[in-house]
Protein backbone atom coordinates (compact mmCIF):
# COMPACT_ATOMS: atom_id res chain seq x y z
CA UNK A 1 0.00 0.00 0.00
CA UNK A 2 1.52 3.55 -0.66
CA UNK A 3 1.42 5.68 2.47
CA UNK A 4 1.53 9.43 2.28
CA UNK A 5 4.65 11.06 3.12
CA UNK A 6 3.72 14.71 4.14
CA UNK A 7 0.59 15.26 5.39
CA UNK A 8 -1.53 18.70 5.77
CA UNK A 9 -4.63 18.79 7.99
CA UNK A 10 -6.77 22.21 7.97
CA UNK A 11 -8.96 23.16 11.23
CA UNK A 12 -8.82 23.79 14.31
CA UNK A 13 -10.42 22.74 17.65
CA UNK A 14 -11.52 19.53 18.76
CA UNK A 15 -11.91 18.15 15.10
CA UNK A 16 -8.56 19.15 14.10
CA UNK A 17 -7.16 17.27 17.01
CA UNK A 18 -8.71 14.01 16.32
CA UNK A 19 -7.63 14.31 12.15
CA UNK A 20 -3.95 14.73 13.43
CA UNK A 21 -4.16 11.48 15.92
CA UNK A 22 -5.73 9.67 12.83
CA UNK A 23 -2.56 11.34 10.93
CA UNK A 24 -0.01 10.31 13.14
CA UNK A 25 -1.42 6.81 12.84
CA UNK A 26 -0.59 7.14 9.18
CA UNK A 27 3.27 6.93 9.60
CA UNK A 28 4.25 10.16 7.43
CA UNK A 29 7.63 11.41 7.40
CA UNK A 30 5.87 14.87 8.67
CA UNK A 31 2.46 16.14 9.51
CA UNK A 32 1.84 20.07 8.95
CA UNK A 33 -1.05 21.01 11.12
CA UNK A 34 -2.51 24.31 9.48
CA UNK A 35 -4.77 25.68 12.61
CA UNK A 36 -7.29 28.50 12.15
CA UNK A 37 -6.72 31.60 14.51
CA UNK A 38 -10.16 33.47 14.44
CA UNK A 39 -10.44 32.47 18.12
CA UNK A 40 -12.01 34.68 20.66
CA UNK A 41 -13.35 33.00 23.76
CA UNK A 42 -11.76 31.84 27.17
CA UNK A 43 -8.30 31.91 27.80
CA UNK A 44 -7.70 32.80 23.90
CA UNK A 45 -9.89 35.45 23.75
CA UNK A 46 -8.74 37.07 27.01
CA UNK A 47 -4.87 36.53 25.78
CA UNK A 48 -5.59 38.21 22.25
CA UNK A 49 -7.73 41.06 23.55
CA UNK A 50 -5.12 41.77 26.67
CA UNK A 51 -2.14 40.99 24.61
CA UNK A 52 -3.01 41.52 21.17
CA UNK A 53 -1.68 38.13 19.95
CA UNK A 54 -2.82 35.42 17.49
CA UNK A 55 -5.31 33.32 19.61
CA UNK A 56 -3.21 30.08 21.31
CA UNK A 57 -6.09 27.95 21.88
CA UNK A 58 -6.53 25.76 18.96
CA UNK A 59 -2.49 26.14 18.21
CA UNK A 60 -2.29 24.47 21.42
CA UNK A 61 -4.57 21.70 20.77
CA UNK A 62 -2.22 20.70 17.80
CA UNK A 63 0.64 20.49 19.49
CA UNK A 64 -0.76 18.28 22.34
CA UNK A 65 -1.99 15.95 19.49
CA UNK A 66 1.04 15.78 17.59
CA UNK A 67 2.97 14.81 20.73
CA UNK A 68 5.01 12.20 20.76
CA UNK A 69 3.70 8.90 22.09
CA UNK A 70 5.58 7.69 24.80
CA UNK A 71 5.51 8.71 28.63
CA UNK A 72 7.29 12.07 28.42
CA UNK A 73 5.03 13.04 25.29
CA UNK A 74 1.85 12.09 27.14
CA UNK A 75 3.57 13.93 30.21
CA UNK A 76 3.59 17.14 27.93
CA UNK A 77 0.38 17.17 25.88
CA UNK A 78 -0.96 16.86 29.53
CA UNK A 79 1.22 19.74 30.46
CA UNK A 80 0.16 21.87 27.53
CA UNK A 81 -3.73 21.10 28.28
CA UNK A 82 -3.75 21.63 31.99
CA UNK A 83 -6.28 24.29 33.15
CA UNK A 84 -6.14 26.46 36.19
CA UNK A 85 -8.73 25.92 38.53
CA UNK A 86 -9.98 28.74 40.75
CA UNK A 87 -11.40 31.90 40.82
CA UNK A 88 -8.47 34.38 40.31
CA UNK A 89 -6.66 35.86 37.49
CA UNK A 90 -5.27 32.68 36.61
CA UNK A 91 -8.88 30.83 36.29
CA UNK A 92 -9.63 29.00 33.24
CA UNK A 93 -6.05 29.28 31.37
CA UNK A 94 -4.53 26.51 29.94
CA UNK A 95 -1.02 26.37 30.59
CA UNK A 96 -0.15 25.62 26.87
CA UNK A 97 -1.74 29.10 25.97
CA UNK A 98 0.67 31.00 28.61
CA UNK A 99 3.63 28.82 27.25
CA UNK A 100 2.69 29.87 23.62
CA UNK A 101 2.48 33.40 24.54
CA UNK A 102 6.06 33.73 26.80
CA UNK A 103 7.82 32.11 24.14
CA UNK A 104 6.47 34.36 21.48
CA UNK A 105 7.33 37.56 23.76
CA UNK A 106 10.67 35.97 24.21
CA UNK A 107 11.74 34.82 20.67
CA UNK A 108 9.61 37.64 19.03
CA UNK A 109 7.74 35.12 16.22
CA UNK A 110 4.81 32.66 17.26
CA UNK A 111 6.33 30.41 14.40
CA UNK A 112 9.77 30.06 16.19
CA UNK A 113 7.46 29.97 19.31
CA UNK A 114 5.70 26.69 18.53
CA UNK A 115 8.56 25.07 16.83
CA UNK A 116 10.21 25.38 20.00
CA UNK A 117 7.50 23.55 21.95
CA UNK A 118 7.34 21.28 19.27
CA UNK A 119 11.03 20.23 19.67
CA UNK A 120 10.19 19.93 23.84
CA UNK A 121 7.56 17.37 22.99
CA UNK A 122 9.16 15.68 20.20
CA UNK A 123 6.47 16.19 18.06
CA UNK A 124 5.68 14.54 14.66
CA UNK A 125 4.97 17.70 13.01
CA UNK A 126 4.49 21.33 13.17
CA UNK A 127 1.74 23.74 13.71
CA UNK A 128 1.19 26.93 11.52
CA UNK A 129 -1.18 29.20 12.11
CA UNK A 130 -2.88 29.87 9.04
CA UNK A 131 -2.13 33.56 8.91
CA UNK A 132 0.48 35.53 11.28
CA UNK A 133 -2.54 37.95 12.71
CA UNK A 134 -5.22 37.15 14.59
CA UNK A 135 -8.58 37.19 11.83
CA UNK A 136 -12.56 37.98 13.25
CA UNK A 137 -15.06 35.93 11.88
CA UNK A 138 -18.06 37.93 11.19
CA UNK A 139 -21.41 36.35 9.72
CA UNK A 140 -24.22 37.14 7.66
CA UNK A 141 -27.38 36.25 10.46
CA UNK A 142 -30.79 35.06 9.53
CA UNK A 143 -33.83 34.68 12.38
CA UNK A 144 -32.64 37.61 14.39
CA UNK A 145 -35.49 40.01 13.63
CA UNK A 146 -39.31 40.12 13.14
CA UNK A 147 -39.26 39.09 9.30
CA UNK A 148 -37.18 36.07 8.63
CA UNK A 149 -35.53 37.42 5.64
CA UNK A 150 -33.41 40.34 7.39
CA UNK A 151 -29.71 39.72 7.71
CA UNK A 152 -28.08 40.82 10.81
CA UNK A 153 -24.15 40.89 11.34
CA UNK A 154 -22.91 39.17 14.00
CA UNK A 155 -18.90 39.67 14.79
CA UNK A 156 -16.74 37.04 16.50
CA UNK A 157 -16.12 33.00 16.94
CA UNK A 158 -18.27 32.72 19.63
CA UNK A 159 -21.03 35.29 19.21
CA UNK A 160 -21.54 32.92 15.42
CA UNK A 161 -20.95 29.92 17.48
CA UNK A 162 -23.57 30.37 19.82
CA UNK A 163 -25.98 32.55 17.80
CA UNK A 164 -30.08 31.33 18.28
CA UNK A 165 -30.08 33.13 14.44
CA UNK A 166 -29.13 31.03 11.20
CA UNK A 167 -25.54 31.40 9.87
CA UNK A 168 -25.64 31.78 6.18
CA UNK A 169 -22.23 33.08 5.36
CA UNK A 170 -19.61 34.32 6.96
CA UNK A 171 -16.26 36.26 5.99
CA UNK A 172 -13.08 37.11 7.10
CA UNK A 173 -11.70 40.53 9.10
CA UNK A 174 -9.49 41.97 7.73
CA UNK A 175 -10.91 40.26 4.24
CA UNK A 176 -8.94 37.85 2.16
CA UNK A 177 -5.79 38.36 4.76
CA UNK A 178 -2.47 37.23 3.38
CA UNK A 179 -1.58 33.27 4.44
CA UNK A 180 1.02 32.37 6.39
CA UNK A 181 4.10 31.66 4.10
CA UNK A 182 4.90 28.15 5.85
CA UNK A 183 1.57 27.13 5.58
CA UNK A 184 1.63 27.61 2.14
CA UNK A 185 4.89 25.83 1.55
CA UNK A 186 3.32 22.65 3.71
CA UNK A 187 0.16 22.88 1.72
CA UNK A 188 2.72 22.61 -1.47
CA UNK A 189 4.66 20.12 -0.45
CA UNK A 190 2.02 17.72 1.03
CA UNK A 191 0.79 14.16 -0.68
CA UNK A 192 -2.67 14.60 1.38
CA UNK A 193 -4.57 17.15 2.37
CA UNK A 194 -7.28 16.92 4.91
CA UNK A 195 -10.02 19.93 5.49
CA UNK A 196 -12.40 19.36 8.99
CA UNK A 197 -14.21 18.06 10.54
CA UNK A 198 -15.25 20.46 13.12
CA UNK A 199 -17.22 23.52 13.80
CA UNK A 200 -18.01 24.59 9.89
CA UNK A 201 -18.57 27.86 10.09
CA UNK A 202 -16.03 29.09 12.49
CA UNK A 203 -12.97 26.26 12.38
CA UNK A 204 -13.51 25.13 8.64
CA UNK A 205 -14.59 27.58 6.11
CA UNK A 206 -11.78 30.48 7.80
CA UNK A 207 -9.16 28.24 6.09
CA UNK A 208 -10.74 28.96 2.30
CA UNK A 209 -11.73 32.39 2.94
CA UNK A 210 -7.71 33.18 2.93
CA UNK A 211 -7.04 33.11 -1.66
CA UNK A 212 -3.54 31.99 -0.89
CA UNK A 213 -4.66 28.54 0.66
CA UNK A 214 -7.25 27.82 -2.20
CA UNK A 215 -4.90 28.67 -4.33
CA UNK A 216 -1.79 26.49 -3.01
CA UNK A 217 -4.23 23.34 -2.35
CA UNK A 218 -5.08 23.59 -6.14
CA UNK A 219 -1.96 23.57 -7.38
CA UNK A 220 -0.81 21.00 -5.10
CA UNK A 221 -1.01 17.44 -6.53
CA UNK A 222 -1.93 16.38 -3.30
CA UNK A 223 -4.98 14.15 -2.51
CA UNK A 224 -7.21 16.53 -1.09
CA UNK A 225 -9.82 14.89 1.31
CA UNK A 226 -12.77 17.02 3.20
CA UNK A 227 -13.98 15.23 6.26
CA UNK A 228 -17.70 16.21 6.99
CA UNK A 229 -18.93 16.37 10.37
CA UNK A 230 -21.06 13.40 11.87
CA UNK A 231 -23.83 15.48 13.28
CA UNK A 232 -25.28 19.14 12.55
CA UNK A 233 -23.60 21.52 15.41
CA UNK A 234 -26.27 23.39 17.53
CA UNK A 235 -25.51 26.93 17.16
CA UNK A 236 -23.59 26.80 13.97
CA UNK A 237 -25.21 24.20 11.57
CA UNK A 238 -28.57 23.34 13.18
CA UNK A 239 -30.62 20.99 11.29
CA UNK A 240 -27.56 21.36 8.17
CA UNK A 241 -27.45 17.94 5.97
CA UNK A 242 -24.66 16.46 4.81
CA UNK A 243 -25.78 18.08 1.08
CA UNK A 244 -26.06 21.72 3.06
CA UNK A 245 -22.61 21.38 4.91
CA UNK A 246 -20.61 20.94 1.42
CA UNK A 247 -23.09 23.37 -0.39
CA UNK A 248 -21.82 26.04 2.13
CA UNK A 249 -17.93 25.51 1.29
CA UNK A 250 -18.65 25.36 -2.37
CA UNK A 251 -20.68 29.06 -1.68
CA UNK A 252 -17.94 30.13 0.25
CA UNK A 253 -15.23 28.57 -1.68
CA UNK A 254 -16.36 28.37 -5.45
CA UNK A 255 -13.08 27.77 -7.29
CA UNK A 256 -11.91 25.14 -4.61
CA UNK A 257 -10.98 21.25 -5.97
CA UNK A 258 -11.52 18.57 -3.76
CA UNK A 259 -10.66 14.70 -4.43
CA UNK A 260 -13.10 13.39 -1.88
CA UNK A 261 -15.58 13.63 0.69
CA UNK A 262 -15.16 11.29 3.24
CA UNK A 263 -18.97 10.76 5.26
CA UNK A 264 -19.46 8.59 8.37
CA UNK A 265 -21.56 5.58 6.74
CA UNK A 266 -23.76 5.09 9.93
CA UNK A 267 -24.85 8.68 9.74
CA UNK A 268 -26.03 8.45 6.11
CA UNK A 269 -27.98 5.32 5.21
CA UNK A 270 -28.72 4.83 1.56
CA UNK A 271 -30.95 6.30 -0.80
CA UNK A 272 -31.64 9.44 -2.13
CA UNK A 273 -29.84 11.62 0.08
CA UNK A 274 -26.74 9.68 -0.92
CA UNK A 275 -27.55 10.81 -4.14
CA UNK A 276 -28.30 14.52 -3.40
CA UNK A 277 -24.85 14.36 -1.57
CA UNK A 278 -22.90 13.34 -4.66
CA UNK A 279 -24.46 16.07 -6.61
CA UNK A 280 -23.38 18.86 -4.12
CA UNK A 281 -19.91 16.93 -4.38
CA UNK A 282 -19.90 17.31 -7.96
CA UNK A 283 -19.63 21.50 -8.02
CA UNK A 284 -16.19 20.70 -5.84
CA UNK A 285 -14.92 17.87 -8.61
CA UNK A 286 -15.19 15.77 -5.24
CA UNK A 287 -16.08 11.70 -5.09
CA UNK A 288 -18.16 10.96 -1.70
CA UNK A 289 -17.03 7.99 0.42
CA UNK A 290 -19.14 6.03 3.09
CA UNK A 291 -17.25 4.31 5.59
CA UNK A 292 -17.91 3.85 9.31
CA UNK A 293 -15.55 6.51 10.87
CA UNK A 294 -17.07 7.66 14.48
CA UNK A 295 -15.70 6.56 17.69
CA UNK A 296 -17.87 3.48 19.34
CA UNK A 297 -19.09 4.34 23.15
CA UNK A 298 -18.22 0.49 23.97
CA UNK A 299 -22.27 -0.32 24.12
CA UNK A 300 -23.10 -0.35 20.57
CA UNK A 301 -23.76 3.41 20.00
CA UNK A 302 -21.51 5.79 18.50
CA UNK A 303 -19.87 9.11 19.93
CA UNK A 304 -20.18 12.39 17.76
CA UNK A 305 -16.25 11.90 18.15
CA UNK A 306 -13.98 10.90 14.30
CA UNK A 307 -12.43 7.29 15.85
CA UNK A 308 -8.44 8.08 14.71
CA UNK A 309 -7.86 4.37 13.85
CA UNK A 310 -10.76 3.90 11.60
CA UNK A 311 -9.72 7.78 10.00
CA UNK A 312 -6.28 6.47 9.75
CA UNK A 313 -7.10 3.25 7.73
CA UNK A 314 -9.36 5.13 5.25
CA UNK A 315 -7.58 7.74 4.53
CA UNK A 316 -4.62 5.07 3.91
CA UNK A 317 -7.07 3.17 1.24
CA UNK A 318 -8.51 6.21 -0.65
CA UNK A 319 -4.83 7.78 -1.03
CA UNK A 320 -3.69 3.92 -2.23
CA UNK A 321 -6.53 3.90 -4.52
CA UNK A 322 -6.17 7.66 -5.55
CA UNK A 323 -2.48 6.26 -6.57
CA UNK A 324 -3.52 2.91 -8.06
CA UNK A 325 -6.01 5.09 -10.53
CA UNK A 326 -3.76 8.00 -11.35
CA UNK A 327 -1.30 4.95 -12.30
CA UNK A 328 -3.70 3.18 -14.56
CA UNK A 329 -4.04 6.55 -16.95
Amino acid sequence: MNKPQHMACLGGGHGLYQTLLAARQCEPEDISAIVTVADDGGSSGRLRRELDIIPPGDLRMALAALSRDDADGDLWAATLQHRFGGTGAMAGHALGNLLIVALTEILESPQEALDTIARLTRSYGRVLPAANQALDIEAEVAGLDEDPCVMRPVRGQVAVASTPGQVRRVRLIPDKPDANPEAIAALEKADIITIGPGSWFSSVLPHVLVPQVVDAINESDALCVVVLNLTAEPGETPGFSAERHVHVLAQHAPGLKVDYILVDSDTLPEGSERQYLQRAADSLGAQVVFNRVAMCDGQGGTLEKHDPDKLSQVFLDIYSEFHATDSAR
